[in-house]
């Protein structure tokens, strides 16, 4: 059983995909899905070390998007603020590769991710939102959490340099990629409009 259109909003950290979720997921009558970072209880410390709570965060993440995805069986249409793939194709493994995470945690992590997905239907549209590694540093700062005020410049651009990898790797989901760099989806309408208009032709009513 899965819902009759499930919608994936993919992207790096300060992307807008909170806001575009809700904008769009109200526009089209999606029961929406966010991801949890406020009350995520490892996310504070493991932005003071990352070695340490790396695994910890991750196993978070990747419970809280199983459940949501779970959960979202329950409703016909549906839209997630950040895919289940994403944490393994893109944090995950940037912590592995940055030897943030040990091998150990690695193969655990990755073999409980692989017996969890199949169990799930894949999104059928994933909309990815790009950004460069500088508008996601000034949008970061803008929106002000006390926990982010230290990512570095290099960790945000690896994650981007990850996310396009793997975006061009997926053949079998549907994607379409925004470019937000010069967009804002307050002001300005007629890109809005646009978008819109193109993601009507897959939302299924």
């Amino acid at each position: 059983m899965k819902p009759k259109f499930f919608m994936g909003v993919a992207g790096n950290i300060g992307v807008g995909k909170t806001t575009f979720t809700e904008i769009i997921g109200n526009y089209f009558n999606l029961f929406q899905y966010y991801e949890s970072v406020s009350d995520n209880p490892y996310i504070k410390d493991f932005y003071v070390d990352m070695k340490k709570w790396s695994f910890n965060l991750q196993i978070y993440f990747l419970s809280h998007r199983f459940q949501s995805q779970i959960d979202g069986i329950k409703n016909d249409n549906i839209i997630i603020d950040r895919t289940i793939y994403e944490d393994r194709e893109i944090f995950a493994r940037n912590l592995y590769d940055l030897n943030v995470m040990s091998k150990r945690d690695w193969d655990t992590y990755s073999n409980l991710f692989n017996n969890m997905t199949r169990f799930l239907d894949k999104p059928d549209l994933l909309v990815y939102l790009r950004a460069s590694t500088d508008t996601l540093v000034s949008r970061i700062k803008n929106r002000n959490r006390d926990f982010e005020k230290d990512l570095s410049i290099e960790y945000l651009h690896r994650l981007n340099i990850l996310y396009d990898k793997w975006i061009s790797s997926v053949s079998d989901i549907e994607i379409v990629t925004i470019d937000t760099d010069n967009f804002n989806i307050f002001n300005d309408k007629e890109m809005l409009d646009d978008i819109i208009k193109n993601l009507k032709l897959y939302v299924k009513e």
